[in-house]
């Protein structure tokens, strides 16, 4: 079996995008694989419920409960590991990565960033593109390495930008393309799709 572990810092929509997609589309069937477990760095993360809700296992590992980012790294790939991952999903997961950790995890790793990279990497994503005019906006999956939203890109999504748009307006177009392309992007890399680097 083909284990998926999602890691998610708040209400997990990207996160529950993918299990509805591995329930309907029947994942375990086609690729031999499952959403074994979701992992936050919140105790109070909403999407925590819902996954149990849904059956699937949870685990916090508070980063305010460690030390230095090596520590709280270390914490958590060790509760990753214990589901013998497959691929490693960052749905909405709010902390930047060590180098250590994301070597550990080479060619599973990958993660969701609200623009179309190698544009606005980073954080205010939104606020960015309507400051520089942007006529285009979307979303990209791409791979995770070391230099922050920079791995290669595995899907894309184009959503245009409206004359009235506000940073939120923008943000929930976009989130919508989000939910399509995360599960889309997975299930190539399941079914061999895209080659490991």
């Amino acid at each position: 079996m083909k284990n998926i572990v999602i890691l998610i810092s708040g209400t997990g929509s990207n996160m529950a995008a993918i299990v509805r997609a591995c329930s309907r589309d029947d994942w375990g069937v086609r690729f031999g694989a499952r959403i074994a477990a979701v992992v936050s760095n919140r105790p109070h993360a909403g999407g925590l419920a819902w996954a149990a809700q849904e059956g699937i296992a949870t685990a916090v590992v508070d980063h305010k409960a460690y030390p230095g980012r090596e520590a709280f790294d270390l914490a958590l790939a060790e509760e990753i590991d214990r589901h013998a991952p497959a691929l490693v999903v960052l749905a909405g997961f709010m902390r930047i990565l060590t180098p250590a950790f994301v070597q550990r995890y080479e060619g599973r790793l990958v993660n969701i960033h609200p623009s179309l990279l190698p544009a606005f990497p980073g954080l205010h994503t939104h606020e960015r593109a309507l400051a520089e005019g942007c006529r285009f906006a979307g979303a990209t999956v791409h791979r995770v390495t070391a230099e922050l939203d920079h791995g290669e890109i595995l899907e894309q999504a184009v959503v245009p930008v409206l004359p009235a748009d506000t940073a939120d307006t923008l943000a929930a177009r976009v989130l919508t393309q989000e939910h399509l392309i995360y599960p889309r992007a997975l299930v190539r890399l399941l079914s061999g799709g895209v080659q490991k680097p």
